[in-house]
């Protein structure tokens, strides 16, 4: 077996005491770890994680994430050039990404010590931003591509075409791109649907939409999705996965796109995503 990474948020409650546990495991069963600390993958330094743990993939089986969704939206985006599967610990709230509770620790962590695990490959997007012909950069995400309104602006309209087809005018707070993995994030909360994380598509939601009959649209995963900004004298801010974030001006077109890279999130034999789904979403 090669050896396992392990990248934790050091900023999250207890991630020292469950990072100890992990190397305490595997010390004990003889497997090599390499324990990322706080100065080898700051969560916070705008170089990707990729390039602060140079050369590391090379002996890597797979990384031990322990945070929370935020966290493995950052490793996964930084990390998916390395094609290493990922192992994520919650340590935050509803934790879709995460396979595996503090509580469940030891016994998963004994299925990697044995080999006895598999990964299911997720789908991310890109997106690249366009001013008067000219790209000014090109951005991957696991979750989703959002353009909206900036905090004290107005209501914004954005034009959206598939495949150079309009589709639809949107008016309101702004648009979700979604992956099927960011079905069960904003998109959910923008009232979109639930899809299995292992489909190929896009989900298209409207963010409060200025409408009686916005709804959500599903795209196909070969498609390619343009929107238009329309909105002089607004605040419009381009949001990735959440985390990255740029501010966006009239006539900027953002053309979003399934990337030729994914993300291999580790699961286990018992592993259900609607058992999953049920178990977060009960009250």
């Amino acid at each position: 077996m090669k050896d396992i990474g392990v990248i934790p948020n050091w900023h999250k409650h207890n991630a020292d005491l469950v990072v100890d546990k992990i190397t305490r495991f595997f010390e004990q069963r003889q497997v090599s770890l390499r324990v990322a600390d706080d100065k080898m993958a700051d969560f916070y330094s705008e170089v990707s994680l990729a390039e602060q743990l140079n050369g590391w993939h090379e002996q890597l089986e797979l990384f031990i994430v322990v945070g929370g969704d935020g966290t493995i939206l950052r490793v996964a985006r930084d990390m998916a050039c390395w094609d290493v599967p990922i192992l994520g610990i919650n340590l935050g709230q509803k934790g879709f990404l995460a396979e595996i509770e503090v509580e469940q620790m030891e016994r998963f962590l004994q299925y990697i010590a044995s080999g006895q695990y598999n990964y299911h490959e997720r789908m991310m997007i890109e997106a690249s931003l366009k001013r008067k012909e000219q790209e000014l950069g090109k951005y991957l995400a696991l979750n989703d591509i959002v353009v909206s309104r900036g905090p004290f602006s107005r209501i914004i309209k954005l034009e959206t075409y598939v495949n150079e087809d309009f589709m639809e005018s949107y008016s309101g707070d702004g648009l979700i791109v979604a992956t099927p993995t960011g079905s069960t994030g904003y998109s959910l909360s923008a009232g979109g649907p639930i899809v299995n994380p292992t489909m190929n598509l896009f989900i298209v939601t409207p963010i409060c939409p200025h409408s009686l009959y916005n709804r959500s649209v599903i795209v196909n995963g070969s498609d390619i999705i343009k929107m238009r900004v329309d909105s002089r004298q607004v605040q419009v801010v381009l949001t990735v996965d959440g985390q990255v974030r740029f501010a966006l001006e009239d006539e900027d077109q953002i053309i979003i796109s399934s990337s030729g890279q994914s993300v291999k999130l580790v699961c286990f034999d018992d592993y259900s995503f609607y058992r999953m789904l049920h178990q977060k979403l009960k009250a």
